[in-house]
């Protein structure tokens, strides 16, 4: 699957009026952590340790971050951020599948700077449950915004499927991704297109279910809704005009 090449040129310091501004005390602290991250074991990386690499005091970092953990979502913002600034109608007509492949390796690239932290840091956060759990609904909310961006309804009755469906991709492509160091990236691409082939067989079935079970639910909603069965019946018995206490439907 073709993919447009990323420019890696850089534009000079001094060409933009942003390079002038002074950089987010947020992303330095994230900057900081994954510098840190990159050498040092996960564990061993302590508040100060960071404060003191992102020139802030242990006072300004508590008030950006309550916890390492939740610097470690900051990578997530950051990369977000970037994807989202950078959506155009280029992929509108184009199948979901090229969207989301399209989507994915932006994502990638975005945090392509925080590759060397990530790679130490996985396999550490994938042995606390509770590190995952919190970083999941991080994941969700962010892909909740990613898929919006290309165009893939995420509140409709399976947008929440769709979601979930996302990041777990995202977790597997970024399993090879974080090994991958040819330029091209052409391992990850290769897995990114497996999984999405993957996930376009399950969401079909998905939505056949999902299409053969409507009157199912309908029945469902109807019988949860708390009102009897013969005051439904007198609903739709005065919409047809027979709203005379004596008439009684055909059995």
């Amino acid at each position: 699957m073709a993919r447009k090449p990323v420019s890696s040129k850089a534009e000079p310091a001094a060409s933009t009026p942003e390079a002038a501004k002074p950089v987010d005390p947020r992303k330095r602290a994230v900057d900081a952590l994954m510098r840190l991250a990159a050498d040092r074991p996960w564990d061993e990386i302590e508040l100060p340790d960071i404060a003191a690499e992102a020139g802030l005091t242990l006072a300004q970092l508590r008030g950006f971050f309550p916890s390492k953990l939740a610097m470690l979502g900051g990578v997530t913002r950051i990369a977000d951020d970037a994807v989202l600034a950078g959506v155009s109608d280029d992929l509108a007509g184009e199948p979901v599948r090229e969207r989301l492949f399209d989507l994915v390796m932006r994502r990638l690239d975005a945090l392509a700077p925080y590759k060397a932290g990530l790679r130490r840091i996985v396999p550490v956060i994938r042995r606390d449950p509770l590190a995952l759990a919190a970083l999941n609904r991080g994941a969700v909310n962010s892909w909740r915004y990613l898929l919006a961006s290309v165009g893939i309804p995420t509140e409709d009755s399976l947008g929440s499927l769709r979601v979930q469906g996302a990041v777990l991709l995202m977790a597997r492509v970024s399993d090879v991704w974080l090994d991958d160091d040819e330029p091209e990236l052409s391992k990850t691409m290769a897995r990114l297109d497996r999984e999405l082939k993957t996930a376009g067989r399950i969401m079909a079935r998905v939505e056949d279910v999902h299409r053969l079970t409507a009157p199912f639910r309908g029945l469902a909603r109807a019988i949860c809704s708390g009102r009897p069965l013969t005051a439904r019946r007198r609903e739709r018995a005065s919409e047809r005009g027979e709203d005379n206490d004596d008439y009684a439907p055909a059995i």
